[in-house]
């Protein structure tokens, strides 16, 4: 047996308050930091004017000034297009490396294959 101490009226939908995460895309984040850094406006003005969480904005702050200066924080999606290219072609590389490697290994197996048969 549960007992409820709330006296009143009881609604339903009062179980249903569940907080939704908002998403935002990309060029949105973007956007909201570029207001900060480049726009002269401070965290709380944008905040107020999108109606943001100041800790949301902050991070997409920090996290622009970060891919400017080049890299891209631990952990972090990169933001700029610049910086996704750039996650993008490391892969490849990282990629044609491997397939480099595999080839360089099935060589030297097929090499080793050859003169034991030659034997």
């Amino acid at each position: 047996m549960i007992l409820d101490t709330f006296i009143g009226r009881y609604d339903g939908a009062q179980l249903e308050a569940k907080s939704v995460r908002k998403s935002y895309s990309r060029e949105y984040k973007v956007q909201a930091a570029e207001m900060v850094l480049d726009g002269g406006q401070s965290v709380p003005e944008v905040c107020a004017a999108l109606g943001l969480g100041p800790t949301a904005l902050r991070r997409w702050v920090d996290q622009v000034r970060e891919e400017r200066a080049g890299k891209v924080p631990a952990g972090a999606k990169a933001i700029t297009p610049e910086q996704q290219r750039i996650e993008e072609l490391e892969a490849l590389v990282r990629q044609k490396d491997r397939d480099i490697e595999i080839l360089k290994k099935a060589s030297a197996l097929l090499l080793r294959d050859s003169k034991d048969r030659s034997r």
